[in-house]
């Protein structure tokens, strides 16, 4: 096997990096600005969108085999608890119910944190025997002070949370502390200050949690909603003391999981004991209220800032400390700063922690980002408003990003920026504003990632991978990438995705999922074309490396003559299907143009001062991505974010009550999202980056879609009325008090 040397021009536009790499024999030529697609970055229907329309499609909700229980859980009502006691063979004898299992095998401890938490879990004939059956469990408590919310736990003498740690971690400073405090106070830059705060969002996943497990001997099957099957399988490998051989976890679709669903849950380590012990399918759905509680949210904020801006209208100090609660878990960071050229050595960011008796944090939707873009787009707008210079004029001043800095002055135009006064200049009840935000993330993918490609002699394309589909077209991307290889429209390759006994795949998370399978699904369908047209070459009398596979034919660049479709090529395979499998190799680090992608969005609002409301009216979004493999799905990629960050905005809340510790509005009645009267007009743009960062130039894009919407609407409410509403969600009463407060 000889290696090949490949000259390549990356880049965007005029911004060009010309590169030289060498790769092995088996791996193709990066696709780069000079690469002339076909199939790759045109808008493709989903594969499966009438499958999922018309209800063909299969979620791990609709799964109910013969003979399937019901599974569910005992939990505690309080908000800090010591178990006392549980009657577990009173509740193995209620009717209808086949199987128990206590705390210590669900491993869940016996002090409660949090109200909500599991102490049993049982499985019964029916969903009615079921909901009967926890009713009446025999259970005692001994109840303990709590501090489920924020200001609780940090009041003085407050309830410990954990028994062992204080509930307030507050951070360090950062050695450069005492330089950036004396530069801000110096006199000599002009400093904005504020503090500002985001609010805890739960995911609301369309379909909730949940698992059906079915044993059949020593081999266990698992059905779940997962954002990684193989995740799953490893953890319960580890949780039931099997061999992985002995686990398939399935999730060929699912409803939604935004960070929420990686770990196998302790759900799904139920269901599994449960139908061991029943000796019958067990299928456990949570809750909405269960889903609320105790499946993971967004961490909260309190980020206090204060930024010096020189008079070259440059960032030349930035002091930051973050603040959240992670709940009864760990974790709370919020990223902030994270983009603009803010002198590192002139950065003091402190991050801390406040524990609270309410449920743990999880990965939700770019972590810690939308937090942090919240606080430092507020103060950029602060300073920018300080400094008398227009927040776009600003960010160009402060961020030498080449995209970035084309996409604000496109967006610029497209949301008609000329239009937009002083800040607060408007009068009269109905004041119109706009905004501006931006974004960055990573998103390149890795290893490990296998794709599976087998062509046969009636001339059909299977591509298969193992990992799941969060529902942004997965099995489209494995179509559309092998067709652009194979010269053949994706509606004609069937692909497979979900089932951990096809090749190795990725969770999707960090926006990793496209950039980590496309490569290998790209170098599959290159090996497989490759000994098909070796097959052909022996045909026609020429040489493979002659041949090239496009427009449904295999053809000869040299001697039009020699060409055969790809139907008949195939019925050259005499001895077996042609069959190869793409291995996903690490991210060509010298050869890269951009390590991620970068984004901008732009915002245009009306806020009614007569009664405090905001209403969105356009949102633009540009963003890059690499090469865009399907448009169509990439945009509605950038729609969901758009959804998520305006309802985070305006919307999404969770309210613990201070006295008894629960979630009082876990249910999507009371915990509001928004919904099709609140959808603005919104328009895409995305940027053709080649990033050479992996062999189809590719980078994931589900994340930093969300992450400014927040904050470029907040700044287009602080256009509009002149005062800033510094705490999400921007609800009614908190606009009106900042209006009074402003003297608006």
């Amino acid at each position: 096997m000889k290696d090949k040397t490949y000259k390549l021009k990356l880049g965007y536009k005029d911004d060009v990096k010309n590169v030289e790499i060498t790769l092995p024999d088996d791996e193709p030529r990066p696709f780069d600005m000079t690469s002339k697609l076909d199939i790759m970055g045109k808008r493709h229907q989903k594969v499966d969108a009438v499958m999922k329309v018309t209800g063909g499609a299969k979620y791990t909700h609709d799964m109910a085999p013969a003979g399937m229980l019901f599974g569910g859980f005992v939990r505690c009502p309080h908000a800090k608890a010591n178990l006392q006691s549980i009657d577990i063979d009173k509740l193995a004898k209620s009717p209808g119910v086949k199987a128990v299992i206590d705390a210590e095998t669900l491993r869940m401890p016996t002090t409660i944190r949090y109200a909500g938490q599991p102490v049993a879990a049982l499985a019964a004939e029916s969903r009615q025997a079921l909901e009967e059956a926890i009713r009446n469990a025999d259970v005692s408590y001994e109840v303990l002070p709590h501090a489920a919310r924020v200001d609780q736990a940090m009041a003085k003498d407050a309830p410990q949370v954990h028994g062992n740690r204080g509930n307030v971690r507050p951070g360090r400073d950062p050695r450069q502390q005492v330089e950036v405090d004396a530069a801000l106070k110096s006199g000599k830059l002009k400093v904005a200050e504020v503090v500002a705060r985001t609010q805890v969002q739960t995911h609301s996943c369309l379909e909730t949690h949940g698992t059906m497990a079915q044993w059949s001997g020593d081999n266990l099957t698992i059905w779940t909603s997962t954002q990684a099957t193989f995740g799953v399988r490893n953890q319960l490998a580890r949780g039931l003391g099997i061999n992985e051989s002995n686990i398939t976890v399935i999730s060929e679709f699912m409803g939604g999981g935004f960070g929420s669903k990686f770990g196998a849950g302790y759900w799904s380590t139920a269901a599994a004991h449960l139908a061991k012990k029943a000796g019958a399918p067990v299928k456990i759905m949570l809750d909405r209220r269960e889903e609320q509680t105790d499946t993971g949210n967004r961490p909260d904020s309190i980020q206090d800032m204060k930024m010096g801006v020189d008079g070259d209208g440059k960032i030349a100090a930035y002091s930051v400390s973050n603040t959240g609660t992670p709940g009864i878990g760990r974790g709370a960071s919020v990223t902030n700063p994270m983009i603009y050229d803010i002198p590192r050595d002139m950065t003091a960011s402190r991050r801390g922690e406040v524990a609270t008796n309410a449920g743990g944090a999880q990965a939700f939707r770019a972590p810690g980002h939308p937090q942090g873009s919240f606080g430092l787009e507020t103060i950029m707008d602060l300073a920018a408003e300080k400094a008398g210079i227009d927040p776009v004029e600003f960010r160009l001043k402060n961020d030498s990003h080449v995209v970035r800095r084309e996409q604000y002055k496109d967006g610029a135009k497209k949301i008609g920026w000329e239009n937009r006064k002083a800040n607060g200049a408007a009068t009269g009840r109905f004041r119109t504003g706009y905004g501006v935000a931006a974004a960055k993330w990573g998103g390149t993918g890795g290893p490990r990632a296998e794709v599976l490609c087998r062509i046969t002699s009636d001339g059909s394309i299977e591509v298969r991978n193992g990992a799941q589909d969060l529902g942004v077209g997965t099995r489209t991307l494995l179509a559309v990438v092998a067709g652009e290889e194979l010269g053949i429209e994706p509606s004609q390759i069937k692909t497979a995705i979900g089932n951990t006994n096809d090749p190795i795949g990725p969770g999707s998370g960090g926006s990793r999922t496209a950039a980590s399978i496309a490569p290998a699904a790209r170098q599959a369908a290159f090996l497989a074309g490759r000994e098909l047209r070796a097959l052909v070459a022996q045909h026609l009398n020429c040489e493979a490396d002659d041949l090239v596979t496009k427009g449904g034919k295999v053809s000869s660049l040299t001697d039009g003559k020699k060409s055969m479709s790809f139907k008949d090529a195939c019925r050259l395979i005499r001895q077996g299907d042609i069959s190869a499998v793409g291995k996903r190799v690490r991210n060509w680090r010298d050869a890269t143009y951009l390590n991620g992608v970068g984004g901008a969005q732009f915002a245009k609002v009306t806020v009614d001062c007569d009664f405090g409301i905001v209403t969105v009216d356009k949102l633009v979004a540009l963003q890059d991505c690499g090469l865009v493999i399907n448009r169509l799905t990439a945009e509605g990629q950038v729609l969901g974010g758009l959804i998520q960050g305006l309802s985070y905005a305006l919307f999404e809340e969770r309210h613990m009550d201070r006295h008894l510790g629960h979630m009082i509005n876990s249910d999507l009645e009371m915990y509001k999202i928004a919904g099709p009267a609140d959808m603005p007009e919104m328009e895409v743009v995305l940027y053709d980056v080649a990033n050479g960062a992996n062999n189809c130039s590719v980078a994931g894009i589900g994340e930093p879609t969300m992450i400014p919407t927040a904050a470029a609407i907040a700044g287009a409410v602080h256009n509009a009325t002149g005062v800033r509403v510094t705490s999400i969600p921007m609800t009614p009463d908190k606009v009106l008090m900042a209006l009074e407060e402003g003297g608006k």
